[in-house]
Formats: C-alpha cells, structure tokens, sequence
C-alpha cells in the first residue's frame, strides 16, 4: 500500500465481493491464517485472491473468510480447507497463483492439490 487513495480503491473495488452471511453445514469453508505471520508472509494477496476467484466463478456454496495465528509459522500463508463430512486440508506456503490453482482444481474439479499440502511436506 502507498497511500490512503490506493486503499480506499482498494475498499471500492471489494466491497461488493465481501459479505457477512449465516454459515450453512453444507458450505466449504476457506480459512486465511492472518496473524502477523501470515500477513508479513504474504497472505493478504492469498486471501484477496481467494475471494476475487470465489466471486468470479460464482461459487455460492464457498465462504472465503479470515483467521488469526494457527500455530505453524514456519509454513506461512497457510489456507484450511473444511468440506462438510471430510477432514480438513491444510494448505502451506502459498501465493495468489497457487490460491486460484487450489479454487480451481479443489473447490470446483473436488481434487486438493497435494503438492501444496502441509502433508507434502513429511512426504
């Protein structure tokens, strides 16, 4: 961010993608760690990301939403993925394009992207 202006562009141009809405057991939840961690590791484009691709391709059934420290600094930005009736996937050092890859190839194709995935790395 350089300034005020660019921020409140920012505010604009988000505004209509973010809204608060009451949770359904059927809905997959996606959750951006953003602690100090994970900001200062880059989650705020991860989580930006997230929410644009959700929007885009009109994924009514995803929330997009963000938390604060889940205790694994050292893989930071970390997303976790929560579908009704399965375990939860936790997705370690990402980026804006593994966030719309993981949108794409997860959420829409039902297929989690192992390489991406905090169990990769005790592969």
């Amino acid at each position: 961010m350089k300034s005020l202006e660019e921020l409140r562009a920012i505010k604009e141009r988000m505004q209509g993608h973010i809204g608060v809405r009451a949770d359904s057991s059927e809905d997959t939840r996606v959750v951006v760690g953003m602690a100090t961690c994970g900001i200062a590791s880059g989650a705020r484009p991860v989580l930006n990301r997230l929410v644009e691709e959700v929007h885009d391709r009109k994924l009514e059934n995803v929330t997009v939403s963000q938390t604060g420290c889940i205790g694994l600094c050292q893989f930071e930005p970390i997303v976790e993925v929560y579908e009704p009736g399965k375990d939860k996937i936790t997705y370690i050092k990402m980026d804006a394009d593994k966030a719309a890859v993981v949108v794409e190839k997860h959420l829409m194709g039902g297929t989690p992207v192992a390489e991406y995935m905090l169990e990769s790395e005790y592969r």
